[in-house]
């Protein structure tokens, strides 16, 4: 707990998170200064979001002497570690929070916390299900997209918030403690913010960094790098693995998940009844099936609620089928990675929609798992030209080119025959052609219903 009231605090951006702030910070007697450095956002437009909520608003440059009366400032997800008022704030001795520092101060329940560069929408989705089926007040927070700070005013000490954390909001933890906590995999990713890859692995593991041996952190045992840290973790470590049994934790035994308390194995669940596919989400499943153990969830509890999850929209979703051509939306493959493991997914002969936003990464891991899968590649957005070039020096020629996901849409349903799937997995942001991947996986979705 920390006593904010009368303390002045900035909040940085006037997105679903910063709103949230104001929220929980005007509860907490808080005088709240709300920021936004676009000097074109309409301060009338910005008063209204706030529903009601006193603060006063800043557009542009920050004044002076509103820096001179700061006591904490709280960031939004979109604002770096690095970036000029965080570092100006540091070296004048003023804390700097995200939004997850903000609300985890004021959970007075249970905190599950899931981190990773993939897969961590659909398994804290799962998560939250089964946890909720035993725990009716349950909240599912975070990246996901429902305000951590909107809602932590609802928890008690029988609550449980089950919260999607990203590298950004992780930069800017510093008691944050989850009672249960995972990180699915590591994979390169936003190398535009964290700039190194040892420095986005270090800020993964700090969702763990409080956790003591009385907590649990559940690990991938396939990824080198999160089975290099669990021996230095501070948590208990449980784990999942596809291709060994570990010591304790959820396993794949032939097409049945398994989990073993380093004593007795048992039975979870065949892959067959589950109603999702790929061995991402196999392993996505794993996860759940630890961080869900870990937590005291019944076994009972854990396989009823696994039969009836559904996949998340916008990861590797159904769509339709158009002339016995399959439709998929996986606008949430936002990096080569996720869309490694979709294009996987895929049974069928594939044409596929890439492209988006340039985030630093390199796409030969992309381009790779075409094989065998990918029949023709319809390139979008601001790193087409790389990623064809990519594709090109591997030998892949079948690329056509599109300036708008309704032209790309197209153009696949006129390379598709039947018997084909068509999938939208960009490896890429989305930023630049829309505002956000789900709207791109809206536009997409709409677009092939209008077929």
């Amino acid at each position: 707990m920390y006593d904010l009231q009368n303390k002045t605090v900035l909040v940085v951006g006037t997105g679903i998170s910063g709103m949230g702030a104001v929220s929980l910070l005007n509860t907490k007697g808080a005088k709240v200064v709300l920021y936004d450095s676009n000097e074109k956002k309409d301060p009338e437009k910005i008063r209204e979001k706030l529903d009601g909520n006193a603060a006063e608003i800043c557009i542009g440059s920050l004044p002076e002497e509103v820096f001179a009366r700061l006591d904490l400032i709280v960031v939004s997800p979109g604002v770096p570690a690095d970036s000029l008022l965080v570092l100006r704030a540091q070296q004048a001795g003023i804390p700097v929070w995200g939004e997850v520092e903000l609300a985890s101060r004021y959970d007075a329940g249970t905190v599950i916390a899931i981190t990773g560069t993939n897969g961590k929408t659909t398994t804290t989705a799962l998560v939250g299900q089964i946890v909720k089926a035993f725990h009716q007040k349950t909240f599912v927070v975070g990246n996901i997209g429902h305000s951590y700070t909107l809602e932590v005013a609802n928890t008690d000490a029988d609550s449980y918030t089950v919260a999607e954390i990203s590298s950004f909001q992780l930069e800017t933890v510093h008691e944050f403690a989850p009672k249960v906590s995972a990180i699915l995999n590591v994979t390169p990713d936003h190398l535009d913010r964290h700039h190194t890859m040892e420095c986005y692995e270090q800020t993964k593991e700090r969702i763990s960094i409080n956790q003591t041996k009385e907590d649990v952190c559940v690990l991938n045992y396939d990824d080198e790098r999160l089975r290099a840290f669990g021996d230095k973790c501070s948590a208990s470590v449980a784990w999942f693995s596809r291709r060994s049994k570990p010591e304790c934790g959820a396993y794949m035994d032939g097409s049945t998940i398994m989990y073993t308390d380093g004593h007795t194995d048992r039975e979870i669940i065949r892959v067959q009844d589950l109603n999702l596919i790929g061995t991402h989400n196999y392993e996505n499943v794993m996860a759940a099936v630890a961080v869900c153990v870990a937590a005291g969830i019944p076994d009972e509890v854990i396989i009823s609620e696994l039969k009836r999850f559904k996949a998340v929209a916008h990861r590797i979703e159904y769509v339709a089928e158009k002339n016995n051509v399959i439709y998929y939306n996986d606008s949430k493959g936002t990096n080569p990675d996720a869309a490694v493991k979709a294009i996987e997914a895929m049974s069928r002969p594939t044409v596929l929609i890439g492209g988006g936003y340039d985030k630093g990464v390199e796409f030969d891991a992309y381009v790779k798992a075409f094989d065998g899968k990918v029949k023709c590649l319809v390139l979008i957005g601001q790193t087409a030209e790389k990623i064809a070039q990519t594709a090109r020096s591997r030998g892949f020629e079948n690329i056509l080119f599109a300036s708008s996901m309704d032209e790309a849409v197209k153009i696949c349903a006129q390379q598709a025959v039947p018997g084909d799937a068509v999938l939208l997995s960009p490896a890429c942001a989305s930023w630049g052609m829309f505002d956000n991947y789900e709207q791109r996986g809206d536009m997409f979705r709409e677009f092939v219903k209008a077929l």
